[in-house]
């Protein structure tokens, strides 16, 4: 049991493989096992970075006793989201559906169809045991409730998979956007909303361009306000540079540790955008630390980008970021030690659990770009090098990939630094030669070996690098490689009915629905990359064709912008059509 997952590519699967649980990966196997024994699915999703995706598998799926409650009622089904993100897409979906909330580790109860009639995201072992005892008897002694459950969950996914919009508003499109970020900003700390606080880079992206679009000062007032207070606070690792994944507190003290890839990819974007609107050598700073980070510790042999860092070490959450004045006297001196730690808030007492995460929340005027200070940081960075290193998830995502190859295309142009158009280039030859089958792109590689069909996100992200890469002088062929890309997305995920582009093609017969994502989460929707990536496209030239497929495009977000958060949408309306899509708009 379990040996099913020691040979797949993805580490999260991987470091279930000793689990007494009975695993399967997601595909015909779990499903076939799931209609021959007529039993119930576990459907439990997670990814390598993730804290609380490590606490359960060790906590709980390690566990003889819960395994065996599991291995006798259920054909249980481990996925990684990075490598299938429909299956989360949909899975999610069904659990905020279910329980107003979601997360990872997401768990799911499903038919021999794969069907949703439960869910839930962490549980301590014994609520865990508990509840596969309870789902297990529900079963067996009212399927028939269960299967009601699951064909009405089913029928309301289907409804936001075929959902369609009106597609002119009554009011500007971005006013009302502008107007629901200002009224959740946090004027003290920056961000938007309670903690836990995201970096959101397109609510960022929106602002800035926004600005540029009215002239209104707030929304750049807003804009900058966030990125300084992010880099103020813990979340940007101030020692080796690149964003966490988010904070856990309103000032940005405390992060959730994980690094992952397209954050900083679209952190970079962000700060390019800011210092080409502002030229405040602030902005440049950050992105250059954050492109140097991602350089140094996430890019493959072969030029690509791996997805992630853990944010364990020695199975400690955020140990390895954590410095005390001891430690930093004695790799600095007691003179430069005592500069260091006032000028990043090292204290006796800490700040999280008995350390200090290096900040400059009480340091005035960001007064960390010295000499000096470069000086020092570099040498707390090489003690930090000997500690047990941070797990890395090795896999080359081609989406994830494609954010990063457009924020250093975007940031070599604006920056004026050739290593960063160089490092584009050569993951775009990587992307190219390791992620392309048969003229369509594929979503995995690690190892050498690329797997699963890639996603509209996928297709979307390469072909906005594709177009950054050519706006920088790389070369106009840049452009027509866009150009097909977007084509062959065409071919696969555009629902000719209702509108818009589905997540995935239909290859994918276990899904119980197709989904179709217009809202921005931690990344711009492919819908909305796709939309900026057809009118930059337009913008250069395009035929009749290019052109329909754009304004009806941009008709579909507009109309999913009056009920959903699109910035990223309104973004490529401002920049690109802002004159068409404000009078269709009016209309």
């Amino acid at each position: 049991m379990s040996n099913r997952l020691k040979t797949e590519g993805s580490p999260y699967l991987q470091m279930h493989g000793e689990n007494p649980v009975d695993w399967y990966p997601w595909g015909d196997e779990a499903f076939a096992a799931a209609r021959e024994q007529d039993k119930p699915m576990l459907i439990s999703i997670g990814y390598s970075a993730c804290h609380w995706c490590h606490v359960i598998a060790s906590e709980s799926f390690s566990d003889p006793d819960l395994a065996a409650v599991a291995n006798r009622f259920f054909i249980s089904v481990k996925v990684d989201r990075e490598e299938h993100p429909a299956v989360d897409a949909v899975y999610m979906n069904a659990c905020q559906l279910i329980t107003g909330r979601g997360g990872w580790p997401l768990n799911v109860f499903a038919t021999p169809e794969g069907k949703p009639f439960f869910a839930f995201t962490y549980l301590p072992k014994d609520r865990l045991t508990e509840l596969l005892a309870y789902m297990a008897m529900s079963w067996h002694q009212d399927r028939s409730g269960c299967v009601r459950a699951a064909e009405t969950v089913t029928e309301q996914l289907e409804k936001y998979s075929h959902a369609t919009y009106p597609a002119r508003p009554r009011a500007k499109l971005w006013d009302n956007c502008y107007q629901r970020l200002a009224a959740g900003y946090d004027r003290e700390w920056g961000g938007f909303g309670p903690a836990p606080k995201f970096p959101t880079p397109q609510n960022l992206l929106f602002l800035l361009e926004y600005h540029r679009y009215t002239g209104d000062p707030a929304a750049l007032e807003m804009a900058e306000h966030t990125l300084q207070q992010m880099y103020r606070g813990g979340i940007f690792d101030h020692i080796g540079g690149g964003f966490c994944r988010y904070s856990t507190d309103e000032k940005w003290l405390v992060p959730h540790f994980e690094k992952m890839l397209y954050d900083n990819a679209l952190m970079l974007y962000v700060c390019a955008e800011a210092y080409g609107r502002t030229g405040s050598a602030l902005y440049r700073t950050m992105g250059e630390r954050t492109a140097d980070y991602v350089l140094r510790e996430l890019r493959s042999p072969g030029g690509g980008f791996f997805a992630s860092q853990n944010a364990d070490s020695e199975g400690v959450e955020g140990k390895y970021y954590l410095f005390t004045p001891e430690e930093v006297r004695s790799v600095l001196g007691d003179n430069d030690g005592a500069v260091f730690c006032r000028t990043y808030g090292i204290t006796e007492e800490g700040n999280f659990e008995g350390g200090s995460i290096p900040n400059l929340l009480d340091t005035p005027d960001f007064a960390d770009d010295t000499d000096l200070l470069r000086e020092m940081r570099m040498k707390l960075y090489r003690r930090r090098l000997e500690r047990s290193r941070l797990d890395r998830d090795e896999k080359v995502l081609s989406g994830w990939n494609g954010l990063m190859i457009a924020a250093l295309a975007r940031a070599g142009k604006v920056f004026g630094r050739e290593k960063y158009l160089d490092a584009a280039v050569a993951g775009e030859e990587f992307l190219r030669e390791q992620l392309t089958h048969r003229g369509g792109l594929l979503r995995r590689w690690r190892d050498g070996e690329a797997r699963f069909e890639a996603t509209l996100d996928d297709y979307a992200a390469c072909a906005w690098a594709l177009t950054e890469l050519a706006d920088a002088g790389c070369g106009e062929e840049y452009l027509l490689a866009a150009r097909t890309l977007a084509d062959r997305a065409e071919t696969l995920f555009a629902d000719t009915v209702h509108g818009g582009y589905y997540l995935c093609s239909d290859a994918d017969v276990h899904l119980p629905v197709r989904p179709k994502e217009v809202w921005d989460g931690a990344c711009p929707s492919g819908n909305a990359m796709l939309l900026f990536v057809l009118l930059r496209l337009l913008e250069q030239g395009g035929d009749r064709d290019l052109r329909r497929r754009a304004l009806a495009q941009m008709a579909f977000m507009a109309g999913a912008a009056g009920s959903y958060d699109c910035p990223f949408a309104l973004t490529a309306m401002m920049r690109f059509a802002g004159e068409y899509a404000e009078q269709s708009a009016r209309q």
